[in-house]
């Protein structure tokens, strides 16, 4: 998808916190994954690319879900689908496949493949489980952030939540909670009314020029 300047400001400037969506709106799973895949060039360390995906949609799911997002209901409830975000703290198991495939599609020489997973690999498995735990929340929230621009050009809506039971969360949906970290979860669908704007501070309050 490509856009003119004045699009893509428009995409940032006219953003909106929405909280309530049309609940008739339902996004295509052909569609979601479009958007994922769009979401996925998102900038990730080395390029192994951590993040990972539950996409609720169905009404059970959503009923799952409910208990486990505290304040943030009216979202679960209207919104077309609940994209929970997680971070895989073994994501340098990937490594080989993704810089294989890198190789194969002419991307990347075979002799860069070499050096790069030589050095990358160890690096990785030598991390403590919280540096990893940053590395992979820096780089599934780079993700998140593109997914939400994706989805304003592809006119939906979203409101980012961070209230969740963060303990709870991988478990109820049978994912492995020692490997998989919940970052955030998305709501997305089509708003129902204007959404929230709010207030930014200008950036010469929070930036130091040397």
């Amino acid at each position: 998808m490509t856009f003119k300047n004045n699009d893509f400001s428009d995409l940032l400037t006219n953003r909106r916190s929405v909280r309530a969506y049309d609940p008739s709106v339902k996004i295509s799973k052909e569609e979601m994954q479009q958007m994922l895949t769009e979401a996925a060039t998102a900038p990730s360390s080395v390029n192994m690319q951590p993040w990972r995906f539950v996409i609720v949609e169905s009404d059970e799911g959503k009923e799952k879900l409910k208990p486990l997002i505290r304040f943030n209901t009216t979202q679960n409830d209207t919104s077309s689908a609940m994209i929970l975000i997680f971070g895989d703290l073994n994501c340098y198991e990937y490594g080989e496949e993704i810089y294989n495939t890198a190789v194969e599609v002419g991307k990347m020489p075979p002799e860069v493949r070499d050096q790069q997973l030589a050095a990358i690999l160890p690096y990785y498995q030598s991390f403590s489980k919280e540096k990893m735990n940053d590395v992979i929340k820096i780089d599934s929230s780079l993700f998140a952030m593109q997914l939400m621009l994706v989805a304003r050009a592809h006119g939906y809506d979203t409101n980012a939540i961070g209230g969740f039971e963060a303990d709870q969360l991988a478990e109820a949906f049978d994912l492995d909670p020692e490997r998989y970290v919940p970052v955030l979860i998305l709501s997305i669908g089509k708003a129902a009314d204007a959404g929230y704007e709010s207030f930014r501070l200008n950036p010469e309050t929070f930036t130091t020029w040397k």
